[in-house]
């Protein structure tokens, strides 16, 4: 298949070659008025999200309930419209944000492939396995958080305020009870995301010291290799030990978290079935608001990851600086 070629962006020069000094500077250096474009569209994908919950009440309390046929064509066909664009305008965010991204690791591998090439001219022979790590994985992973470093939380804290508003609106009882079993997963993350973001750290440094020493070992030389590679040894040993508490935390988050999640749909049932059986309540209003708890968590599981993901990317933004001071 033949690939058309798309034009990069290219960040604004500052003439100047020192690391920004944080995350955000960074992500603003690299994307300028572009942030505020894809924010926008962030903001847009959020609202058309939660309009089906609407949706699906009128259709059940007004189209299904009454048997109005009419109604229910209408209803239907504003509801396929309403997806129809809701997944149009996500695509092109995501492209937008992946173009934002894949910008920025081209102009950052540019940029210190420059600075490593005048460093290794005037001052020697220089680190080559820090410099292929930095300018290989690391910088691909810093760059990547560019594109959505601002539009993802927008879109999931959008959604979630929407939908949050939305159901207290409509039904304040079932709305609020329901958020309870929401709210411990912003205390349990940050508590789990300090251990992890030290072992990410340990591991990056770790994996830049044994491409230090893969880089000194020379084929070519008649000497006995051992002394070399038994540091190495131990740390790629080091590095799967690490892995393993990786997977421990992350994995044990993701199960509580999803633990958590089912709450808030099982309270609506409880709570609203008690209000459906006393006639205070509709079963549309029950089945909308068991949808939405539904959508909410997806984006508070994006926005627990997005703070996972910030935090990973301000470890690696400090390293990468760290290594070009």
């Amino acid at each position: 298949m033949k690939l058309f070629r798309i034009r990069p962006h290219e960040p604004k020069s500052t003439g100047d070659d020192r690391p920004a000094q944080s995350l955000w500077r960074y992500i603003w250096l690299m994307s300028g008025r572009h942030q505020i474009v894809v924010c926008l569209i962030a903001i847009s994908v959020a609202a058309l999200g939660i309009v089906p919950l609407e949706l699906q009440r009128r259709l059940v309390d007004d189209a299904i309930s009454k048997q109005d046929m009419s109604l229910l064509t209408v209803l239907a066909v504003i509801y396929l419209a309403v997806v129809v664009v809701h997944s149009a305008t996500k695509f092109m965010l995501r492209m937008y944000e992946g173009w934002l991204s894949e910008s920025a690791i081209r102009h950052n591998r540019r940029h210190l492939s420059r600075l490593y090439a005048e460093d290794r001219t005037g001052n020697g022979e220089g680190e080559n396995g820090r410099a292929v790590s930095i300018i290989g994985s690391e910088i691909e992973k810093l760059g990547g958080f560019v594109g959505d470093g601002l539009s993802q939380p927008v879109v999931n804290a959008g959604m979630l305020i929407f939908g949050i508003g939305y159901m207290v609106s409509v039904e304040p009882i079932i709305g609020l009870i329901g958020i309870l079993a929401l709210i411990p997963q912003i205390a349990l993350v940050p508590v789990i995301q300090k251990q992890i973001n030290q072992l990410i750290e340990k591991r990056v440094e770790k994996m830049r010291e044994v491409s230090d020493e893969l880089s000194e070992l020379h084929p070519d030389e008649d000497n006995d290799h051992k002394e070399l590679l038994d540091p190495i040894h131990r740390g790629i040993s080091y590095l799967y030990n690490n892995r393993m508490w990786f997977f421990i935390l992350k994995f044990g988050m993701k199960t509580l978290i999803n633990l958590l999640n089912a709450l808030a749909p099982l309270s609506v049932l409880i709570v609203g079935g008690y209000l459906a059986i006393k006639g205070e309540t509709s079963v549309g209003i029950i089945v909308a608001f068991i949808s939405g708890f539904d959508r909410m968590s997806s984006p508070m599981r994006e926005l627990l990851s997005y703070y996972r993901m910030a935090a990973q990317a301000a470890v690696q933004h400090r390293m990468i600086a760290k290594w070009m001071n």
